[in-house]
């Protein structure tokens, strides 16, 4: 199902004209294949002094990929671009030695690749799933020509291209075309034209799209990552904190915007006092800072004393029903609300999507939103996957009602009173009837009744293109 030039080269060009992989700095690795690997170096005032080569065969080397400021004696200092040398790795810390200055110090492991590899390359995104490709070209920030190319979802050690692309009956699109692998060692997307890396394949590609919907004009953009967190500063003091702009207030406190040691841009919530048991609180977080995953806003620290405050990873967008509300967000279409529901869903079956996410309760006992609670989860304290499945149907409603409130004009009262009865939230105005089938579907009363989030997810991710023509037939020899 992926894409092949629609015309071929009418030659190859010769191997001299062939890109290879740009290197900088000055430094590079070199690696037999069997010896240790060596430092060798270019004469320039940042090359290392030829009596300082290091033979590094039992520590790993890695370039920075971003700038990152040093915030505290214990941190090593990145200049975007320079190698370094890691000496231990400790979780999402890595002690490394700079190669350039000689250095040491903490870096995070998430601003460095290793050295020549594919990691190094602006436009490789390694797992990034085909349906999330396609979210990220057709952001603001990338252009027609926009490209990335990430691990094949369905074929070992191959690799897929893709391309942002535009016509008159669809606007901008995605393309995607399947990199192969030859038994010798290279790669190729039309069998006349080979290359013996990834990066010469790219650079060929982007001089002449030689068959491309586009030439490859400029990488996929990305953010920078967030940093981690220091992981020795769990139980931080009050002091701190530093509390900027508020953001919302609710029934347990407030939200804000701050920063820890005045350079970690963080969210703190702090809670009302009394709201929740101190020992209960402390129990749950410990066991919430554990859950690390890239769909969900990760618990940084907490200030147990009360008032309690829980510090988490900033979200620049805030709440998603929030901006729902907004301007900006009310001016969604029904394709990217349906867009944005199926990106809550994780296949594994953890739902959460962060402080998106409308249920999440921080040692608050039964004080639990009614509203999007399943009726076994009421009224015997049953949560399990399928009643989480409940609670996405309720989140749909939300979404395609750009933050309406379920039940409206109901009490939580009503609502249980209503469910026993076998009552269900009529149709949205502006819900199509499709979708409106499968929100009700996770409202069946048996919970082994409801579908899977895996069904959920493969469901909305095709709402609109399952009788679409994505991909062009394969041009004949």
């Amino acid at each position: 199902p992926f894409l092949l030039p629609n015309k071929l080269p009418s030659e190859q060009q010769p191997a001299s004209h062939r890109h290879k992989p740009q290197v900088t700095p000055e430094t590079r690795l070199s690696r037999s294949d069997k010896g240790p690997v060596w430092l060798s170096c270019c004469p320039s005032r940042n090359s290392l002094d030829a009596k300082e080569l290091i033979l590094l065969s039992d520590h790993l080397l890695v370039v920075a990929l971003y700038d990152f400021p040093a915030s505290s004696d214990r941190d090593l200092e990145l200049v975007k671009g320079e190698k370094l040398q890691v000496l231990s790795k400790e979780g999402d810390w890595w002690l490394a030695k700079s190669l350039s200055t000689g250095r040491k110090g903490y870096i995070p492991s998430n601003f460095v690749a290793q050295v020549d590899s594919l990691e190094e390359e602006k436009w490789y995104f390694r797992t990034l799933s085909r349906k999330d490709a396609e979210r990220l070209l057709l952001s603001s920030g990338n252009k027609v020509g926009s490209f990335l190319v990430r691990e094949s979802e369905t074929t070992k050690d191959a690799y897929s291209l893709s391309v942002r692309d535009n016509n008159s009956a669809h606007g901008d699109i995605i393309k995607h075309y399947r990199i192969r692998s030859l038994d010798g060692g290279g790669y190729y997307i039309s069998p006349r034209m080979t290359f013996s890396s990834l990066p010469e394949l790219i650079h060929h590609y982007s001089q002449k799209g030689d068959g491309l919907c586009q030439r490859l004009t400029a990488p996929c953009t990305s953010l920078v990552p967030q940093r981690p967190w220091a992981q020795d500063e769990w139980e931080i003091p009050r002091e701190a904190l530093k509390l900027v702009k508020k953001l919302g207030s609710g029934q347990f406190g407030e939200v804000w915007m701050g920063y820890y040691k005045n350079n970690i841009k963080v969210a703190v919530k702090t809670m009302k006092e009394g709201s929740m048991d101190p020992d209960a609180f402390l129990a749950e977080a410990n066991l919430m800072k554990k859950l690390q995953h890239n769909k969900l806003v990760r618990l940084y620290a907490v200030v147990t004393k009360q008032p309690i405050y829980i510090v988490t990873e900033y979200m620049a967008n805030g709440c998603l029903l929030d901006f729902l509300k907004t301007e900006e967000g009310s001016q969604l279409n029904l394709p990217k609300l349906i867009d944005i529901s199926a990106q809550v869903i994780q296949r594994e079956g953890n739902n959460r999507a962060g402080d998106l996410f409308p249920f999440v309760s921080f040692g608050t006992g039964a004080k639990f939103p009614i509203k999007w609670t399943a009726p076994e989860a009421i009224n015997y304290g049953v949560f399990t996957i399928k009643s989480d499945v409940w609670s996405f149907g309720i989140l749909l409603t939300e979404i395609i009602t750009f933050g309406r409130i379920p039940y409206p004009g109901m009490t939580n009262p009503e609502v249980i009173r209503n469910l026993e009865r076998g009552y269900r939230m009529p149709c949205p105005e502006s819900c199509p009837g499709e979708l409106y089938s499968i929100i009700l579907k996770c409202w069946r009363s048996n919970p082994e009744e409801r579908p899977t989030f895996e069904y959920l997810q493969s469901v909305l991710e095709d709402f609109y293109t399952s009788t679409e023509k994505q991909y062009e037939p394969e041009p004949q020899q």
